[in-house]
């Protein structure tokens, strides 16, 4: 390489010399042109400047107080307490449980209750069909006037209870009210002695019954 840069001709380094001048031109005159336009771009542009403010740090807390810690006072250490004469046992008893279950009870034996016994119906019992007057002994019922009454002039009632026997007559009579103790006496005796009725009967027997009558006495009759 040496060698052909030593052996080169006259002509050839002119034209290199020459071609160097020409570039070096071309590039001081492009730099010559284009600085106008480098000023202009820097002298249109504003740049404005801020003040910045620094924030103030927060304030700082005083250190609180720190409380005063009081030395404590050593205590003195206990008597050892004697030990006793019995020690307890250390392992805790293991306590068994045992179920008991009550006795099975043997089963029922059969009571002997007999022979069947027949039950009978209740029996229905008629019912009381009451005494009445007897039609033939009508004209004995009213009772004879009291002598005492009629020559007083006085007309009287008397209402009586009587007990019918299964025979038909009377025998008991009870006083219910009266006029007066003589009317009273006039129609015991009248009932006792001819008074017929026909008895009460319970399904076609005939018994006793009570039954109530009155009787009037009147003046005007005699």
């Amino acid at each position: 390489m040496y060698a052909e840069h030593r052996y080169q001709p006259q002509q050839s380094r002119a034209v290199s010399i020459g071609a160097s001048l020409l570039v070096s031109g071309a590039i001081i005159t492009g730099m010559i042109y284009s600085a106008p336009n480098v000023v202009k771009a820097l002298t249109g542009t504003v740049i404005e400047a801020y003040e910045v403010k620094e924030t103030p740090p927060p304030p700082i807390d005083p250190p609180k107080p720190q409380p005063e810690v009081k030395a404590k006072t050593p205590t003195q250490p206990l008597p050892n307490a004697p030990e006793p004469l019995v020690k307890a046992p250390t392992q805790n008893p293991t306590a068994t449980t045992t179920e008991i279950y009550p006795p099975i009870p043997e089963p029922a034996k059969p009571v002997d209750t007999g022979p069947p016994v027949s039950l009978d119906p209740p029996k229905v019992v008629p019912p009381l069909v009451g005494a009445r007057r007897d039609g033939r002994y009508a004209e004995d019922f009213q009772p004879a006037y009291p002598a005492s009454e009629l020559r007083a002039q006085r007309d009287g009632r008397v209402s009586v209870r009587v007990l019918v026997g299964a025979d038909g007559r009377v025998k008991s009579v009870e006083q219910v009210s009266a006029t007066s103790a003589a009317f009273f006496d006039a129609t015991r005796r009248q009932a006792l002695s001819k008074w017929r009725f026909k008895p009460a009967t319970r399904g076609g027997v005939a018994e006793e019954s009570w039954m109530t009558l009155s009787v009037t006495f009147e003046i005007k009759d005699q």
